[in-house]
């Protein structure tokens, strides 16, 4: 029987997502899940009559692969990963390799790629974004580990990834826990970046009173200009949809925001390493305040704000609300990439900047038209300390800057 050109471990939504794309990309791959009746069942179901051979053992799994095995864990970050490392060891090879492709902490990655240097089994820490349907459409890669570990699954990466005027949002990033680093900080940036978003919709529907379809229409407006982004497109399309009650959907959204803890990660680290991150440490507090909804209605019941109307042009503050959070935007990434810049000198990583907000303009939750400003800013200055010392973003700064005071002045009045 021939054998299949890479494993895949951990059938949820995001592991088949991944087996369907590498199937689709011209790839045989075996397939294992923890409860063997998710392999069955997606044989009969989503793989059936594609090339893909499903295993109901890990012995089985390694026997179906072909030498050097490649071997992906999609499995929840943590316990989960090191257990199936273990049950993998008896079974792999010198030169064999495991690839994570969760959102494990970079930490933790380092340590499993040094307890499996010396066991002479490859390991690389991948942070793959996009969600379900970047997974199986084409997400963003960011590989971390041993360069040959790299080489060896690089086709395979590189076809699956999202691709941007034919370059694929995939490279190898650096060694042992870059990978997932790199990863975490996007996260953290998505964190920001959604919070700021959040910020706009209540400045425009509680001081503005806009409604659902004017919103809608206005951030749609705004993804057409510097404001182009993922983010912002399905913002724009979440005011358009209507509850099963008649209302707006985003009007019957229970108002708790979960969160997995890469933000927390983030935080974390740039506090470690003394970068300042705080429109992202903000983003991680205001989901911890948002989680606790029984304690915020009573608060709100005690402690009353003033309650004050705006009597300002609206159309004016509409314009300065766009302004202000294209700068705060730009505020959240300046800080993601000043604590990459950080952790590649603590870490010893050679973290190429420019080329990762390249990986981050396909596939990706952050995606969007200003990466390539930020590409273009390292080039000219691959030792910039803080991306609003560029002189692109130093002046798209100071143009909006009255506008953006004028917003943040009248939030808190």
């Amino acid at each position: 029987m021939k054998k299949c050109n890479i494993g895949l471990i951990g059938l949820a939504v995001m592991g088949k997502n991944l087996v369907l794309n590498m199937e689709k990309q011209g790839y045989s791959v075996a397939a294992f899940n923890r409860t063997v009746q998710k392999v069955d069942s997606f044989l009969k179901e989503e793989a059936r009559e594609k090339n893909i051979v499903g295993t109901h053992t890990i012995e089985e799994l390694v026997e179906a692969l072909e030498v050097p095995r490649k071997i992906i864990l999609m499995v929840k970050a943590g316990k989960p990963v090191d257990d199936f490392i273990d049950k993998l060891l008896p079974y792999l090879k010198s030169g064999d390799l495991i690839i994570d492709a969760g959102n494990s902490f970079f930490q933790d990655t380092i340590g499993r790629s040094n307890y499996l240097a010396e066991k002479n089994i490859l390991y690389i820490g991948t942070g793959v974004s996009g969600g379900e349907e970047g997974a199986l459409k084409g997400p963003a890669i960011m590989p971390g580990g041993q360069l040959e570990a790299y080489k060896l699954v690089e086709p395979v990466f590189t076809d699956i990834a999202a691709q941007v005027d034919g370059v694929p949002c995939c490279a190898y990033i650096g060694s042992d826990g870059a990978g997932h680093y790199v990863k975490m900080a996007h996260n953290g940036i998505e964190y920001g970046d959604m919070q700021l978003i959040s910020e706009a919709y209540s400045l425009m529907k509680n001081i503005l009173g806009m409604d659902a379809r004017e919103m809608g229409q206005t951030f749609s407006a705004w993804n057409q200009g510097k404001l182009d982004s993922y983010l912002i497109e399905i913002t724009a399309d979440i005011f358009t949809k209507i509850d099963t009650t008649g209302n707006p959907l985003v009007e019957m959204v229970l108002d708790e925001a979960a969160q997995k803890g890469t933000g927390k990660w983030t935080s974390q680290s740039a506090l470690d390493l003394g970068v300042p991150a705080s429109t992202i440490a903000e983003a991680v507090f205001a989901r911890c305040i948002s989680a606790i909804k029984e304690e915020r209605v009573k608060a709100g019941k005690v402690l009353k704000g003033p309650g004050k109307k705006y009597q300002g042009d609206k159309e004016d503050l509409l314009k300065a609300i766009k302004e202000a959070l294209y700068a705060a935007k730009i505020c959240s990434y300046a800080q993601g990439f000043s604590l990459m810049k950080e952790a590649a000198r603590e870490y010893k990583w050679e973290l190429d900047l420019g080329r990762i907000s390249m990986l981050w303009r396909g596939g990706c939750i952050i995606r969007a038209k200003f990466l390539k400003k930020i590409n273009e800013a390292f080039k000219r200055n691959p030792y910039l300390p803080n991306l609003l010392l560029d002189p692109y973003f130093k002046e798209a700064i100071e143009e909006v800057q009255d506008k953006w005071r004028k917003v943040v002045i009248t939030a808190t009045d």
